[in-house]
């Protein structure tokens, strides 16, 4: 197991410098990394600066599904503002760092459909049981994606601002690239497990990893996500069970004899939510059974 407990600490160190480590920002504040804000499959452009309405963008649109999580990029308070004709339901976080962050146009809508008939408030919104004014942690839930204010009836998305010291917006764009992208996110601490589907790209029984690409996801919290494409490490637990999706049993030991580009189905077992599972570290994520599916 040397060699999972030392994949184990080199994620662990990565995921700590993500937190701290600051990007140079034009001989500004530093702007440290940042915890990607939106989860889930999203498009976006280096749009800053561009014309809108007259006047130039502030910041980058997160095009995503709507309702998809916005989540917090580094710690911080937030405050809601909810009076703002263009902006519709809007967060302000306050980092740590000193950088103030705007997330723009929040869901507002009850429905799937856009029906306008939310209000700005937890649940609709921001997170559930989130408060105006809250401490909260990189990768918390904040929000939903949305086409509030004057992006009513425009394709979902998050107007995302960087302000370094709470001054003049630079581009979001290289902190978005650079920035740590999650799985999943929960309130910290939560007790959730993972269904991940996806194709096998190796199984070593004796490491006790297992390693995947990853394309589709279901949380124990409700979060559905699809079109994903990213490699996960996982650890393979003595207790973890294999089983055909016709339902005979195999051993751990088979599977690593299982070709690249099998199709497989990989529960993991119930952990808290913390930074290294939302982000799915190299064997942060502990498997309780693996299925084969058929072709």
């Amino acid at each position: 197991m040397r060699k999972r407990n030392f994949l184990q600490a080199l994620s662990l160190a990565i995921v700590a410098s993500a937190l701290v480590t600051p990007l140079a920002s034009g001989g500004q504040m530093a702007v440290p990394r940042l915890v990607f804000p939106v989860v889930g499959p999203v498009t976006y452009t280096n749009d800053f600066g561009d014309p809108r309405g007259g006047l130039p963008h502030q910041g980058n649109d997160i095009m995503a599904a709507k309702k998809s999580l916005a989540v917090a990029v580094e710690d911080g308070k937030v405050t809601f503002w909810t009076s703002s004709a263009s902006a519709g339901c809007m967060l302000y976080l306050y980092g740590r760092s000193g950088t103030m962050y705007e997330y723009i146009h929040l869901n507002n809508d009850l429905t799937m459909k856009n029906d306008n008939q939310g209000k700005c408030v937890a649940g609709t919104a921001y997170a559930k049981g989130l408060k105006n004014g809250a401490q909260v942690k990189a990768g918390q839930p904040l929000g939903f994606v949305g086409d509030s204010g004057d992006a009513n009836g425009i394709h979902a998305h998050l107007h995302f601002e960087v302000h370094p010291r709470g001054g003049h917006a630079v581009s979001p764009y290289r902190y978005l690239k650079q920035g740590s992208v999650l799985l999943f996110a929960a309130k910290q601490r939560a007790q959730v497990s993972l269904t991940l589907t996806g194709t096998l790209i190796a199984a070593d029984s004796t490491a006790g990893t297992l390693e995947m690409r990853l394309n589709g996801l279901t949380s124990s919290t409700g979060l559905k996500l699809k079109q994903l494409s990213r490699k996960l490490t996982l650890e393979l637990s003595p207790d973890t069970t294999a089983v055909y999706d016709y339902g005979a049993d195999l051993s751990l030991e088979r599977l690593d004899g299982l070709a690249a580009g099998t199709r497989v189905m990989v529960a993991t077992t119930v952990s808290p939510a913390t930074f290294a599972t939302e982000s799915g570290s190299a064997l942060a994520l502990v498997t309780s059974a693996v299925t084969i599916m058929s072709d």
